[in-house]
């Protein structure tokens, strides 16, 4: 009898433990890991920096801004057709009519903010691992989390991995090469962790 009791006492203290050990207070790398991952399902890894408005229109000559928009192109998510424009006192010049395809509309996000706007976003980040950190208090009284950490892309679009695409958009092959080192500051917010509203993770 005594040694069940123990028994139970124990089982009942590891759960104790247990539960303590998961409260998403507590300044530890779970934590960290849940809260930065969060994140990032929220913000997926997206093209541009800032959404792009389409249908855009580009001189068939201004190779800068026709590569990626071709590049897309061939990979199905535009469409391309190419026109005349006239232009005053010059006479006129070739240019491209690039709009989002029936199957780019599938990948494309929509900035809920700024209708006709949004971009192409190829996967999401992931935190491998929680390095180390160092815990503070802000001016607010909040408790704040300066975390180092490393992560890679998970669910990459094909239309990404292609040759081409890395070409014209060299961010996508540092996106997907793997490991990365990032780092990010995490303040409480309410009952969990949260990054901070002063900017997103940034890569070392």
């Amino acid at each position: 009898m005594i040694e069940r009791k123990k028994f139970f006492t124990a089982i009942v203290c590891g759960t104790m433990l247990l539960v303590a050990g998961c409260n998403k207070t507590d300044t530890t790398k779970p934590n960290f890991k849940t809260a930065i991952d969060n994140y990032y399902q929220a913000h997926p890894a997206c093209l541009w920096s800032d959404a792009k408005k389409f249908p855009v229109q580009a001189a068939t000559s201004d190779d800068a801004r026709t590569e990626g928009y071709d590049a897309l192109t061939d990979a199905g998510l535009l469409t391309r057709t190419t026109a005349e424009k006239k232009q005053f006192l010059i006479g006129s010049k070739q240019v491209n009519n690039y709009d989002v395809s029936a199957k780019g509309r599938s990948t494309w996000t929509q900035d809920p903010t700024q209708p006709g706007y949004g971009n192409f976003c190829y996967g999401h980040r992931e935190v491998t691992s929680i390095d180390n950190f160092t815990s503070s208090v802000n001016s607010s009284g909040s408790k704040t989390a300066q975390v180092n950490y490393h992560f890679q892309l998970s669910g990459v679009a094909d239309w990404a991995k292609s040759q081409e695409m890395q070409t014209a958009f060299p961010q996508l092959n540092a996106a997907v090469a793997g490991n990365q080192p990032a780092q990010t500051t995490l303040v409480m917010n309410g009952n969990q962790w949260q990054v901070s509203d002063n900017g997103p993770p940034a890569q070392q």
